[in-house]
């Protein structure tokens, strides 16, 4: 550290104050001292500085499951974040109320200064009680003054999309919902509704967020359907081969929405119109949510815009 002081004009103070992100350091100064940390292959020691702060420079992620893309994508933006900041990052899985009092007492064992906690795992999270000390951000959530809160406008999205599919003459759209105690899944099943108000809304025909559950739901829909929005873009896959097997052509007979936007959405046959998450926002926001928290700062709630991308299968 004396070494890159020396190398950049400065003390060792400001050095300091630029390896722990500190906002006491104006642009040009903070520029110089990072080129002489290049220069000289300067790295902060991790375990000596958690000696010497009381912190790890490490965050915990809580997760029921990593086999869902939204989750997936999450781990990447929130691994991209952290380590944008040199937070390492630690996951540990959660399934059940019992899992994530296990999960948090973990994550304290391994000293991390707070946690971020995804999507399906919230619900069971919002029961539990955190070790003292241990800051917490959930990623779709109801506001709550425990912890900071950071989601997508899934209600939004979903208005949106079967508002599209309504202003292209379609009569009734149908919807293809995820599991019940989803926190995203309730919010896009709301925002289908509050575009079909005043209709007489037909009931959502569940799936898990799998292709294969989409397909089934694709199979149990009525032979009139013209529009289906799904809640998630496996499910809307998994119904357009049901309606292909049917004999259904889309979008000419039936016109199909999902959400998330997924890489391979615009190679769908036909490419898939779809709501589209900002995951790396989601997760940029969570992180610097979380890294404010452990600084001292207020618990925030957050909401990401999300965007409909109209494809072949919805025009």
């Amino acid at each position: 550290m004396a070494d890159v002081a020396a190398r950049a004009g400065v003390s060792g103070q400001t050095v300091s104050r630029v390896v722990n992100d500190s906002p006491r350091v104006d642009p040009a100064t903070r520029a110089r001292v990072e080129a002489a940390m290049l220069d000289l292959g300067y790295r902060p020691h991790r375990a000596a500085r958690a000696l010497r702060t009381g912190r790890s420079q490490t965050i915990g992620l809580v997760v029921s499951t990593l086999a869902t893309v939204g989750n997936f994508r999450m781990l990447q933006a929130v691994a991209d974040a952290a380590a944008a900041r040199g937070y390492a990052l630690t996951v540990v899985t959660a399934t059940g109320p019992g899992s994530v009092a296990d999960a948090f007492e973990r994550l304290r064992e391994q000293g991390v200064d707070g946690a971020i906690v995804l999507n399906e795992a919230t619900a069971i999270a919002r029961d539990a009680a955190a070790p003292a000390g241990l800051r917490l951000v959930v990623v779709d959530s109801s506001a709550d003054d425990r912890f900071g809160v950071v989601g997508s406008d899934h209600e939004g999205g979903a208005f949106a999309a079967t508002r599209h599919l309504l202003a292209a003459g379609h009569q009734m759209v149908w919807h293809i919902a995820g599991p019940e105690d989803s926190f995203a899944a309730a919010a896009r099943e709301r925002g289908w509704r509050a575009a079909l108000a005043g209709r007489a809304t037909p009931d959502p025909i569940r799936g898990d967020w799998t292709a294969a559950s989409g397909h089934s739901a694709g199979l149990a829909l009525p032979a009139d359907v013209t529009a289906v929005f799904c809640a998630n873009d496996q499910m809307a896959l998994g119904a357009m081969r049901a309606l292909a097997d049917t004999g259904r052509r889309i979008p000419d007979d039936v016109a199909v929405v999902g959400f998330d936007d997924v890489a391979d959405a615009a190679d769908f046959r036909p490419p898939l119109t779809t709501v589209r998450q900002d995951f790396d926002a989601l997760g940029e926001r969570a992180v610097t949510a979380l890294v404010g928290s452990i600084g001292g700062a207020a618990p925030v709630a957050e909401i990401v815009p999300t965007r409909l991308i109209v494809r072949e299968s919805a025009p």
